[in-house]
C-alpha cells in the first residue's frame, strides 16, 4: 500500500478484490479473518488523544461528586461548556474523574465518567486527525475496496461539527447508548459519516430515534462506506445486482414501519446493533424485501427451509457456471429459475432481513468443493447457523462477511455470538478494566495498564481485546520477549475452545521464538498446532501448511522448497480437500509457473492430486484437472 498523502487531500490506495473462481467466496487467511478487532487496541494505544495535549482547565470535580455516576445537570453542564470552549478542553477533566472513581474502585461511577471522557475525545478529535488514523487502520484490516473512494479531503473540523447540540446533549447523556456506542466502533468505521447518519436519522424525527437508537446505530455503521463488489458474494455481477444501498433516513423509517405493521418476526427496538447490523444490510431494494413479506410465508421457526425453496440447478454445477447467468437478480427471478448453493443462501437471507431477522451468508470450502449456507437469529435469541449446510461434505468451517467492517470473521466470533457472553456482568466487569487499561497505556502508563489489562483477562478469559492490551502493556512496559511469550501461551490456554484463536497465539509464539534466534522451537510449536488441528480443524492446519510452504518460499533454494512441499502435502493433506488446494497446491504451482518449472508445477499437481484423493467428477477433481490444463498452456 501507498504511504499516507501528508497533504490536503488524503489517498486511500486499495487493491482490487480477486473474485473466486467457482464455488462460494474463498476464505481469507486467519489473521485478516480476526484482524479487525486488534486493531482497535492499535488505535487506542498509539493514538495521543488531541485532548490530552490542549490547555488543561483548572475546574476540579470533588471527589463525592467523582464516587457516583455524573448526574444528568454535571452532563449537561459539561456539553454546555463544550459549546463554548470545545470538546478537547472537557478531556482532562473527565479523565481526571474517570481514573479518581477507577482507583478507589466504584466502577459503575469510572465507567460513566470514562464514557463521557470517550465523547469529549470523538467530538473534539478533527477529521484531519481522524483520517491519518483511519486509512492506516482500512490497509492494515486489508479492507478498502473499489467501491470506495480513492481520495478523502479533510477539512479540519471536529467530529462533533457533524453533530446538532442538541444530539451531543442526548448522546453524552445517555449511558446506555454511550455503552453501545464504543463497545461497537470499530477502527475502520468512518465516523465522520457515522455521526452525519446519526443525524440525519435524529433529524427526521427525534422521537424515532430515541425509541430505537440500536437500529439507528446499526444503520450507520453499515451505510458509513460504501458495500464491496463481492458482497454479499462475489457469484453476482454488478450489472444483475447493483449493490447500492438506500438513504439510510428510507432505511430506518422502513424497518421501524416493519416492526409497527407487525411485520418483523423479532421486535427490533429489543436488539442490539450488533445484531440489528445484520437485519439492515440487505443487498435486496424494499419492494423485493415486500414481495418476500407476501411470497414466503415460513415461520421464524422454519425459517431454514427457504433455502431449499429454490431448485438446485446442478446443469450450472456440471457446466461450470458459478457466476449468476441471468439479467436480473430479484428474488422472484431466483425463486423462478433457481440457483446453486451462493444464490439458495442469499435468497434466504434477504427473506430474514425483510421480516427483521438478522442473517448471516456464511461460506466455506469442504472435502470436494466450496459451499455456501446461511445463518439465523431463532425466536430464543439464540444463533442457527447450519442452515443449508451439508454435513457430508465436511464443511469444517464458515465464514461470514461482517456488513460494519466488510471484512471476514470467522467461527470464533459466530461463537461468540451464539453464546452471548458479552451479556454478562463479568464481561462488563472486564470490559472496564480493558478500557482503563487502554487509557492508561495511551498516556504511556504502562505498568498502570499491565494491571488493568490482568484484572480485565480474570474477569473474562474470552476478551480478546484485553488479551490484547495485556500484550501491548508487557511490550510498552519494557517485558521481555519470554514474558510476553508466557502470556500469549495462556491466552492460547484460554482459547482451546476456539481453534483459531488458539492456532494464532500459537503461532505468535512462534514467530517470537524465531525471532530469538530458536528456529527449532519454532518449527515444532507450528507442527503441534497442525497436528492438533488436522482431524477436526484441517482449516488450521491447512494454514499452518501454507505458512510453511511461503517461508520456503521465501527463503530456500528451489530443492528445498520442493522438499518441504512435498512434506507438507503428505503431513497434512490427506482430508484437506478444497481449502488445502487453494492454500497449498495453488500457491505453490502458480511460484513454480512464474519460475518457468513446468515440469516440476505438473509433478507437484500430480502428488497433491494423489494425496487429496478427490471423488471422481467432483469440484476439486474438476479443479485440479484445470489446474494441470493451465500449466500445459503455460498460464
Amino acid at each position: 500500500m501507498a504511504a499516507l498523502h501528508q497533504s490536503v487531500s488524503t489517498c486511500l490506495p486499495w487493491k482490487p478484490l480477486r473474485l473466486p473462481r467457482s464455488g462460494a467466496d474463498r476464505a481469507a487467511p486467519g489473521a485478516r479473518k480476526i484482524g479487525i478487532q486488534f486493531f482497535a487496541v492499535w488505535l487506542v494505544v498509539f493514538g495521543v488523544v488531541r485532548a490530552w495535549a490542549a490547555t488543561a482547565s483548572s475546574e476540579v470535580i470533588a471527589e463525592a461528586e467523582v464516587l457516583q455516576p455524573p448526574t444528568a445537570a454535571r452532563l449537561a453542564s459539561v456539553v454546555a461548556t463544550a459549546q463554548r470552549e470545545g470538546w478537547p478542553r472537557q478531556v482532562p477533566i473527565l479523565r481526571a474523574a474517570a481514573r479518581l472513581a477507577y482507583q478507589r474502585e466504584k466502577l459503575p461511577a469510572a465507567e460513566a465518567w470514562h464514557d463521557a471522557q470517550r465523547w469529549a475525545e470523538l467530538l473534539g478529535r478533527t477529521d484531519t486527525e481522524f483520517i491519518a488514523r483511519w486509512i492506516p487502520a482500512v490497509e492494515a484490516a486489508r479492507v478498502g475496496h473499489p467501491n470506495m473512494p480513492s481520495r478523502y479531503t479533510p477539512e479540519g473540523r471536529p467530529l462533533g461539527a457533524a453533530l446538532s447540540a442538541e444530539l451531543q446533549g442526548w448522546l453524552v447523556g445517555n449511558a446506555a447508548f454511550a455503552q453501545e456506542f464504543f463497545n461497537l466502533i470499530a477502527p475502520v468505521d468512518y465516523l465522520p459519516a457515522v455521526l452525519s447518519i446519526l443525524e440525519q436519522i435524529y433529524r427526521a424525527g427525534p422521537a424515532r430515534f430515541k425509541a430505537s437508537p440500536s437500529l439507528a446505530l446499526a444503520i450507520a455503521v453499515v451505510y458509513d462506506v460504501a458495500p464491496p463488489p463481492i458482497w454479499p458474494h462475489g457469484q453476482v455481477s454488478a450489472t444483475a445486482l447493483p449493490r447500492k444501498l438506500p438513504s439510510p433516513v428510507d432505511a430506518f423509517a422502513w424497518w421501524t414501519k416493519q416492526e409497527q405493521l407487525g411485520r418483523s418476526y423479532h421486535k427490533l427496538s429489543r436488539l442490539g446493533a450488533d445484531e440489528l447490523k445484520f437485519v439492515v444490510d440487505a443487498a435486496a431494494p424494499f419492494a423485493e424485501l415486500e414481495w418476500t413479506q407476501t411470497n414466503v410465508t415460513q415461520p421464524l421457526e422454519s425459517l431454514a427451509s427457504a433455502y431449499a425453496m429454490v431448485r438446485y440447478r446442478n446443469d450450472r454445477v456440471t457446466a461450470n457456471v458459478p457466476v449468476w447467468p441471468g439479467r436480473t437478480y430479484q428474488l422472484s427471478e431466483i425463486l423462478a429459475e433457481g440457483g446453486i448453493c451462493a444464490d439458495q443462501a442469499y435468497f434466504a437471507t434477504e427473506v430474514g432481513k425483510a421480516r427483521g431477522v438478522p442473517t448471516l451468508l456464511i461460506y466455506g470450502a469442504g472435502n470436494d468443493g466450496r459451499h455456501a449456507w446461511f445463518g439465523f437469529l431463532d425466536g430464543s435469541r439464540k444463533w442457527q447457523l447450519d442452515a443449508g449446510r451439508y454435513a457430508e461434505q465436511r464443511f469444517v468451517t464458515g465464514y461470514v462477511r461482517d456488513p460494519q467492517t466488510w471484512g471476514e470473521f470467522s467461527d470464533h466470533e459466530l461463537k461468540f455470538l451464539s453464546e452471548r457472553f458479552r451479556d454478562l456482568p463479568s464481561y462488563r466487569q472486564s470490559r472496564i478494566h480493558a478500557a482503563f487499561a487502554a487509557d492508561y497505556l495511551a498516556t504511556r502508563e504502562a505498568p498502570v495498564a499491565t494491571v488493568a489489562a490482568r484484572k480485565a483477562v480474570n474477569f473474562e478469559r474470552r476478551n480478546l481485546a484485553a488479551w490484547e492490551l495485556l500484550l501491548a502493556a508487557l511490550k510498552a512496559g519494557g517485558g521481555d520477549a519470554r514474558a510476553q511469550e508466557n502470556a500469549m501461551r495462556e491466552a492460547a490456554i484460554a482459547f482451546q475452545r476456539y481453534p483459531d484463536l488458539e492456532a494464532m497465539f500459537v503461532n505468535r509464539v512462534s514467530a517470537s521464538l524465531r525471532a530469538r534466534g530458536d528456529t527449532s522451537a519454532a518449527e515444532a510449536e507450528e507442527r503441534r498446532i497442525a497436528r492438533k488441528n488436522q482431524g477436526n480443524r484441517s482449516d488450521l492446519a491447512v494454514q499452518q501448511a501454507r505458512d510453511i510452504v511461503v517461508r520456503a518460499i521465501a527463503t530456500q533454494p528451489l530443492p528445498e522448497r520442493i522438499r518441504a512441499y512435498n512434506s507438507v502435502v503428505d503431513s497434512f493433506g490427506r482430508g484437506s480437500g478444497t481449502g488445502f488446494f487453494d492454500q497449498v497446491v495453488t500457491v505453490f504451482v502458480e511460484h513454480l509457473v512464474q519460475q518457468q518449472r513446468p515440469a516440476e508445477a505438473r509433478q507437484a499437481i500430480a502428488r497433491a492430486r494423489q494425496v487429496l484423493a478427490p471423488e471422481p467428477r467432483s469440484q476439486l477433481d474438476q479443479e485440479l484437472t484445470r489446474l494441470a490444463e493451465r500449466v500445459g498452456a503455460g498460464k
